[in-house]
């Protein structure tokens, strides 16, 4: 009887193998590279989105100053911040001779800037117009939980009747449409005080703070 003689595919598998672990191997790389293109160029329009969000800022603050316009602008993240000690009357949201004079001036300098900067004007999705109270408004006259409401309606009011100002105040009146989309009104009571050296300032925490968000 005439054995017959076994193949030996010994070989031949691993061939197959090799390519395959190479193949798989390449893949991998091609993920990775594309992953971190992906990140670079995300990080890299993140960063040149800052610089003009920043160069934007700045503007507005130069802006304000021009004009003699007394209130701060946060360069990074292009807060404004506006106190209340002279716009409304205590435990009010009614706006005093003095806080109409002020809003007269600033609303009109302070969204002809963003207009008309044209990173602003093309990115720009809500103006967030935000108050502010201190803690100790109505304090002693109501439980924590009634003062933290009462609070959060006079923040909320205020903040209101600063969007309505800036609503009917002259300006450029061809971005109206834009306007009408952008301007959001919140109240935050006095969750968010101003501390200086560990303490509360109560007069610094009353304020209006208007806020820019950017489009994604």
């Amino acid at each position: 009887m005439r054995l017959k003689r076994k193949t030996d595919d010994t070989g031949e598998n691993n061939i197959f193998w090799v390519t395959m672990t190479d193949l798989m191997t390449a893949l991998v790389l091609v993920f990775i590279v594309l992953f971190f293109y992906t990140y670079m160029t995300s990080y890299y329009s993140k960063i040149q989105q800052d610089i003009e969000q920043n160069k934007a800022s700045q503007a507005l603050k130069e802006s304000l100053q021009e004009q003699n316009i007394d209130s701060k602008v946060d360069i990074s993240t292009g807060i404004v911040k506006i106190s209340d000690l002279s716009l409304f009357t205590l435990n009010s949201a009614q706006l005093t001779p003095s806080g109409k004079a002020f809003l007269s001036k600033f609303s009109p300098a302070y969204l002809n800037s963003l207009f008309s900067n044209k990173y602003m004007s093309e990115h720009l999705d809500k103006i967030i117009i935000q108050g502010h109270t201190d803690s100790q408004t109505y304090k002693g006259k109501y439980s924590p939980d009634e003062q933290y409401m009462k609070n959060m309606d006079l923040s909320l009011r205020r903040a209101q009747v600063v969007a309505e100002y800036m609503m009917n105040t002259q300006y450029n009146k061809q971005n109206g449409s834009k306007l009408h989309k952008m301007i959001v009104v919140e109240g935050a009571s006095y969750s968010d005080p101003i501390i200086i050296n560990g303490k509360e300032d109560y007069n610094k925490s009353r304020r209006v703070e208007l806020k820019l968000i950017m489009k994604k």
